[in-house]
């Protein structure tokens, strides 16, 4: 089942506050970038984050989720509402993963 595009306007707009947010359509889904960095993305109209530490800190009780078959398990960010969690919560995961990689040319 593919992700719809008025989850990820809704998902756009709960992440408004922060800058340099933007997404990349790919096989019905939705990944999300933070500064640059891949953070997480939308998933069958699920919002799931990379596991960082921040990630498990400041959302204890979130269950791991598989996004779609073969790849590697993510937080299920379920209180969607909550800006102030959001606000706080992608830059503390983008600030635990690697700057992007330079392609090749």
């Amino acid at each position: 089942m593919a992700s719809s595009k008025d989850y990820l306007s809704f998902i756009l707009e709960q992440l408004s506050g922060l800058e340099d947010i933007s997404y990349r359509a790919m096989m019905g889904e939705y990944i999300l970038y933070y500064q640059g960095k891949v953070i997480g993305g939308i998933y069958d109209d699920r919002f799931l984050i990379k596991p960082t530490k921040s990630a498990e800190k400041m959302m204890p009780d979130a269950s791991y989720e598989l996004p779609y078959e073969g790849a590697k398990e993510m937080l299920l960010v379920s209180d969607v509402d909550d800006r102030e969690l959001l606000s706080a919560l992608i830059p503390a995961v983008a600030a635990e993963l690697p700057a992007p990689k330079k392609k090749k040319r």
